[in-house]
């Protein structure tokens, strides 16, 4: 176990170093002129030069991509070509919002999507597994954003129960879930989709399998045999799927986020990007890329106990 906790830390270390390289030297070269973007299309030639010396982007991109490793190993993102303020600092203010809509979202497709899959599955062919498999492939047709502007049409603008912008205050429980509920059940919603055909075929396929046939004609309860075999066999799927969309559901939240104006990672990268703001773009995805490192390290540690049979040899 430690070998492989290792290995998958070194191989994420590797992919979130392989996804910085691309994204900065990318950036540098596709991306506008930061200098102009902060002084304006009018600044003179001299105005914009002292800005970029000062800015340090008048070093060679290479030079650049030094200094920018050298910090990171101290821990510093860098700060903020257009406000100066540190990019740790802000990306560290906004990821509980991100975190938050990310778990919700993620909770609610599971703790919904599981059941309605093995239900589909067991009344396989029914008339309520066909009402699920329309319903889901809906959800599965509809783009987040779409779901969200739904929920604000029904819930904000019709009902006025929740508010529709912002992220409510953190330290107050009901101010903090009343900003929340909108827009994890625009993530979680979808996501309920996936998981519950996802859950479906795979319980299909284990209620197949010949010693469940065995189980039955000695004379196992259905409780007995989705408890002990089938749930246990589709634990690896489940856990996979989970792990999945957890990566889908942080991305996705960059649009949330955007539709309800609520902070997050997500719209800071959508302001960093409209100002061409290397260094907070680039701390934001090393972000992402972290949390998607660590989602599919935690998948791994979770096939090995799971099924022992799984080797990573």
């Amino acid at each position: 176990m430690l070998r492989l906790i290792v290995t998958r830390i070194l191989l994420m270390l590797l992919a979130v170093f392989t996804v910085l390289t691309a994204l900065f030297f990318g950036i540098r070269l596709g991306a506008g002129d930061p200098t102009v973007a902060i002084q304006g299309s009018y600044a003179t030639a001299e105005s914009l030069a002292k800005l970029s010396q000062a800015l340090g982007l008048d070093k060679p991109l290479w030079q650049q991509y030094l200094i920018y490793l050298a910090g990171l190993l101290r821990g510093d993102l860098g700060v903020s070509i257009q406000n100066g303020r540190p990019v740790l600092q802000q990306i560290l203010q906004v990821v509980p919002y991100t975190l938050d809509l990310t778990f919700w979202g993620v909770l609610i497709g599971v703790v919904i999507g599981v059941p309605l899959g093995f239900l589909s599955a067991i009344r396989r062919n029914s008339l309520l597994d066909h009402a699920i498999r329309v319903v889901t492939l809906s959800g599965i047709s509809v783009p987040p954003f779409i779901m969200g502007y739904v929920l604000i049409i029904v819930f904000v603008i019709g009902l006025g129960l929740f508010p529709v912008a912002g992220g409510g205050d953190r330290d107050d429980l009901v101010s903090r879930f009343s900003y929340l509920t909108l827009p994890a059940l625009s993530l979680g919603l979808i996501m309920t989709s996936y998981v519950t055909r996802v859950t479906r075929t795979a319980v299909l396929e284990v209620l197949t399998k010949d010693f469940i046939r065995t189980g039955r004609a000695k004379g196992l309860s259905e409780g007995a045999i989705l408890y002990r075999h089938v749930l246990r066999l589709t634990l690896v799927t489940l856990v996979t799927l989970v792990g999945l969309y957890a990566t889908i559901t942080v991305g996705s939240s960059v649009v949330i986020e955007v539709v309800f104006s609520r902070p997050g990672v997500g719209q800071l990268i959508v302001g960093a990007i409209s100002q061409s703001d290397y260094t907070v773009v680039q701390g934001a995805v090393i972000f992402y890329a972290a949390f998607v490192s660590l989602v599919n390290l935690a998948v791994d540690l979770a096939y090995a106990v799971i099924d022992p049979r799984i080797s990573y040899e």
